[in-house]
């Protein structure tokens, strides 16, 4: 079986959100999703709207995603990847070059963003 592993916040879950997930399970059989949790948003300087058991509620509720895990500091992933034998690490393009270190560890793969839409901009505008 290819596992797959990827990482996201996903407040305000939308269609990128949804494409990312779809996309990272196309990659293997079966796709385990960690969801920053709030603490560790608060170490990135980022305050969600949806709280971190909702969110991975949400996460888990999507029929690509076979688990989910909390995200709670920025160097969980090699462990993640020994203990979960990961094949496959996938980010956002966004996220360009900035895991490769991992390539010591299994695959990585930066997909594409989906275009025109973001967290940030949803909440820009409804702020405006």
């Amino acid at each position: 079986m290819k596992k797959v592993i990827t990482y996201g916040t996903f407040d305000l879950f939308h269609i990128g959100h949804l494409n990312i997930l779809k996309r990272a399970k196309a990659l293997g059989d079966y796709l385990i999703v960690a969801v920053s949790s709030d603490e560790f948003n608060a170490i990135k300087g980022k305050k969600c709207q949806i709280c971190d058991k909702d969110r991975m509620e949400i996460v888990k509720a999507i029929r690509y995603v076979d688990e989910v895990i909390p995200e709670t500091c920025w160097d969980q992933k090699v462990k993640d990847i020994q203990e979960h034998d990961v094949d496959v690490f996938v980010m956002g393009d966004d996220w360009k070059d900035k895991f490769d270190e991992l390539k010591d560890y299994c695959e990585v793969v930066y997909l594409p963003r989906t275009e025109g839409v973001s967290t940030t901009q949803i909440k820009d505008e409804l702020k405006g």
